[in-house]
């Protein structure tokens, strides 16, 4: 069965697929409007279950979108609504639900949730984010970065900021697409070193570099994120600004990355903290066109999870 939960245990040819096909999916839906269907329907009389344990604007419109181009139809069904985990076991929840769907989108917070719900589900299942990973933000991203730039295949990628979870998938990306990747942040929020020595063991480089402006010399694309979750306490995002002030991306920053480099943000981002809106709006971003990629790389998730 064709889970889609890292990047890591994707085998790069069927990634490479992925990107691919999200393309060509996207250049033939081109001047159309965004109502009309896909030319083909391969989720036609397909049922898919969107379960959001955390809330979400991108990831749930862009699935949701995505199912219905295709001719399938969506279940939208809220982790309060479930109690996921709380009552009924997440391993009874994935079998019930595995009568009713022909695929399962999870967004949730712990990683082991991700893993008893694929463990026990007889359908695919999708990882929309975790604390640990976020790999459709990377696919949408990688798809981002070659339309605009050409492979992504020996290209140097830098993030600037806290090793979160988005950072770990883009290490996993390293490694399967054979970038190189720069990380550059404050010692307190280093990725787990296990993401940076998997990359690394596939013959990738992986660098930690505290000088971002050292670190982003030769960057074909620069990459933040948000440094403060609306989970966080008041007092952990004093602390986080403080950390990472030094880390902000803005025009200075970018300066000494290459004069083509590309700017990256997965969004939602809280303007003029991780990166000026100079930076967010200027010539080096392509942050929209990554938002509207989430559409077109799930689609081709769905896809291959469901050999359509």
């Amino acid at each position: 069965m064709n889970h889609f939960l890292d990047i890591n245990t994707t085998d790069a040819a069927a990634l490479r697929s992925m990107i691919d096909n999200a393309r060509s999916m996207k250049e033939a839906r081109a001047g159309l409007p965004k109502g009309t269907p896909d030319a083909d329907q391969p989720l036609a009389n397909h049922m898919v279950a969107l379960i959001f344990e955390k809330p979400s604007t991108r990831t749930r419109v862009s699935f949701d979108v995505g199912v219905r181009q295709m001719g399938g139809q969506t279940m939208v069904l809220s982790g309060s609504e479930m109690q996921l985990g709380h009552g009924e076991t997440i391993a009874d929840t994935a079998r019930v639900l595995s009568r009713y769907v022909d695929l399962i989108m999870i967004r949730t917070f712990e990683e082991a949730t991700l893993h008893e719900m694929a463990e026990y589900a007889s359908v695919p299942v999708i990882n929309g984010l975790t604390n640990r990973t976020h790999p459709c933000q990377i696919m949408a991203d990688i798809l981002t970065f070659e339309e605009h730039r050409g492979p992504i295949k020996g290209k140097k990628v830098v993030w600037s900021g806290d090793g979160n979870n988005v950072f770990a998938s883009f290490a996993q990306a390293a490694g399967q697409f054979g970038f190189d990747l720069t990380f550059t942040g404050p010692p307190p929020l280093d990725p787990e070193m296990v993401f940076v020595e998997e990359a690394r063991a596939k013959g990738v480089k992986v660098e930690i570099e505290r000088d971002p402006r050292k670190a982003v010399e030769g960057a074909d694309l620069v990459v933040t994120d948000t440094w403060v979750s609306m989970h966080d306490p008041q007092s952990a995002k004093e602390r986080r600004h403080n950390q990472l002030r030094g880390y902000q991306v803005n025009a200075a920053l970018m300066s000494h990355a290459r004069p083509d480099a590309l700017f990256m943000h997965c969004l939602p981002a809280h303007r003029d903290d991780e990166a000026t809106s100079e930076v967010m709006d200027g010539p080096h971003s392509v942050i929209f066109d990554e938002a509207e990629n989430r559409l077109h790389a799930q689609k081709a998730v769905m896809r291959w999870c469901l050999e359509k």
